[in-house]
């Protein structure tokens, strides 16, 4: 079989659970407590009850209550989707991302058909292999980048629609076998993992354990890495307390003009050598560290990780960053460039890999949209 299949997708049939938009949610690992809360009081359909249930059992019962119930249906036809996403970026400005969603074949790491760009963390890979043994249904896509162009505009109106938190999806369904071939012609490996490498790391883990055909596939959205609306935001560092930047090799320059200068000055240096801002209640400060020839050490957030950092916590959003300084929340926020497309994918292709919340791809996929079952 080749790499990207047509699949029965299992979807909610409207009529019964409600509205789409009340039904989706983020993917497991995004969702804070308190939006978990909401989501969960949207509709006793979310899908929140399936991809972080209190343990894993009992989001296979509700799978199966769900189907017998008429809440989810199986499409008849084994189909491609093509997806957008529209949406407002961090930096506020809109965007279209465009790709297919499909099962793609799973590959391991070193047969070069299927790449990582980050570390995983391995206590969230066994609650995503635990959740696959309790429904035997892949519940949320990995997003991965190929190197053929993107699709055409869809044509006609959308199979499905949905806005989560200021992100639009709309999903086409493709099922004409023909029309089927030629997008999938278009994907072209090797494919680089952008984000979901727990869910790809925990559906390797399943197939090795079922070893059959059914197990042996992943569901996908397919992006290509020349889509004009495929953007990485940067993924800044808060920490408790000052950092220690004394303890280092790095070049530490005042910036009086505050955070929006040290930003600027930040994006005017070279690619050449990591840098970062930090910003804490004693100031504004640009830190560079030395050259680095190896693409992993060029990033900035290596040359942050460096500092063995502990709690820190993460967001790709600048407002919060500064937010959480002002508040006390952080010690400091440590401001960091994102890497590029072309970054991860030399990283990726090279057999290497970036620390773990290097990139944040955003819009973050939705789950709940459409699910592929294990039988197939």
């Amino acid at each position: 079989m080749g790499l990207v299949q047509p699949f029965r997708a299992l979807r909610y049939d409207q009529e019964v659970a409600g509205p789409l938009d009340r039904l989706i949610a983020p993917p497991w690992d995004v969702i804070s407590k308190e939006d978990g809360d909401m989501l969960a009081a949207a509709s006793p359909y979310n899908v929140i009850r399936l991809i972080r249930p209190r343990e894993a059992a009992e989001a296979g019962r509700r799978l199966t209550e769900w189907a017998a119930a008429g809440v989810l249906r199986r499409e008849a036809l084994p189909a491609i989707w093509q997806l957008e996403e529209e949406f407002v970026g961090p930096d506020g400005v809109s965007r279209t991302r465009a790709g297919l969603v499909a099962r793609v074949r799973l590959e391991p790491y070193e047969a070069g058909v299927v790449l990582p760009h980050e570390r995983i963390f391995p206590a969230q890979s066994e609650r995503r292999l635990e959740l696959l043994r309790a429904t035997r249904t892949k519940l949320s896509p990995v997003l991965a980048l190929h190197d053929g162009p993107p699709p055409p505009p869809p044509v006609g109106r959308p199979d499905l629609e949905a806005d989560l938190g200021g992100s639009t999806a709309r999903l086409w369904r493709v099922d004409d076998p023909g029309r089927i071939a030629g997008a999938v012609a278009t994907v072209r490996a090797p494919l680089v993992i952008a984000d979901g490498h727990h869910r790809y790391d925990a559906a390797l883990r399943f197939h090795r354990e079922e070893g059959s055909a059914e197990t042996s596939h992943v569901l996908a959205v397919l992006v290509s890495a020349q889509d004009e609306g495929l953007t990485i935001f940067p993924t800044h560092r808060l920490v408790e307390g000052e950092p220690p930047l004394l303890n280092g090799d790095l070049r530490l320059t005042s910036v009086l003009g505050g955070t929006r200068e040290g930003l600027a000055r930040l994006d005017a240096l070279g690619r050449d050598h990591p840098a970062f801002v930090v910003v804490s209640a004693s100031g504004v400060v640009l830190a560079e560290a030395p050259a680095a020839g190896d693409p992993v050490e060029r990033l900035d957030v290596a040359a942050v990780d460096r500092l063995a950092l502990e709690r820190v916590a993460f967001t790709p959003f600048l407002a919060d960053a500064e937010a959480a300084v002002a508040s006390g929340r952080a010690g400091a926020a440590l401001l960091v460039r994102a890497p590029t497309v072309a970054d991860v994918q030399e990283i990726a292709r090279s057999g290497r890999t970036m620390p773990q919340k290097s990139t944040y791809f955003y819009p973050k996929l939705a789950s709940g949209l459409l699910f592929s079952p294990f039988d197939e």
